[in-house]
């Protein structure tokens, strides 16, 4: 079976009604995220950091896997099939996928303010300046903000590195260094790109773009991938 590596970003996520990371004003749900998404953020304000992420776990909670989630499940029926995704809900788990690999953290989760390693599920959407790890030290979200580096980054150039496929979807390539991974792909691995906005994104001209949304493009491709490779 073919190996397919799949990059997701924000716009898949946002067919399921969840915001994308910034908006067009340069704001994440009316905050900068200066304000909300920083190392500094968090020691100069935590308690709006964590009401802020409060507020984004229900979200999540309430968000449900669009047609693109439900295809890339379909998709394991045909390919080896290894997720890396930008975003830090857990729509592609409860979608059923098996193989994921989070970038950026995973927003039901914990981690020690004092040691990242320690992390912890969180218990419905609250976590206040009350939940303490194992060693004294304040919960925090499990998220990658900005200034932090990426503890899955090698993890995830090793995943990539003997794809037969790299189907990158809903993202911009704007986010570093997770848009350095279509550059660790071997040669002669097939680069696809879906994107609302793909025929506007500045790429090599090998990569075949494909214009429209997850839910609507990710169900036709995977019906076409499997009847082009498991024809009887």
């Amino acid at each position: 079976m073919k190996k397919i590596v799949v990059l997701t970003g924000a716009g898949i996520s946002a067919e399921s009604g969840l915001r994308t990371f910034r908006g067009t004003d340069g704001l994440w749900e009316g905050h900068r995220v200066e304000d909300v998404a920083t190392p500094e953020a968090w020691h100069r304000d935590s308690v709006t950091v964590q009401r802020f992420y409060n507020l984004r776990r229900a979200a999540c909670r309430q968000a449900q896997p669009n047609a693109g989630h439900l295809a890339l499940v379909e998709l394991e029926k045909y390919a080896n099939v290894h997720i890396i995704t930008q975003n830090i809900d857990d729509l592609h788990e409860r979608a059923g996928s098996k193989n994921i690999l989070h970038l950026h953290g995973e927003i039901m989760k914990a981690q020690s303010s004092r040691y990242p390693d320690l992390v912890y599920p969180i218990e419905g959407d609250e976590l206040t300046e009350s939940h303490k790890c194992e060693r004294g030290y304040a919960l925090r979200p499990h998220v990658v903000w900005f200034g932090e580096p990426v503890p899955n980054m090698e993890k995830a150039i090793s995943i990539v590195q003997d794809a037969d496929i790299l189907l990158v979807v809903g993202t911009s390539l704007q986010v570093y260094p997770a848009a350095n991974l279509i550059y660790e792909v071997p040669s002669g691995c097939k680069f696809i790109l879906i994107d609302p906005n793909a025929n506007q994104m500045h790429v090599n001209s090998a990569v075949e773009l494909i214009d429209g949304t997850a839910a609507k493009i990710l169900p036709i491709w995977v019906q076409q991938f499997a009847e082009q490779n498991f024809a009887t």
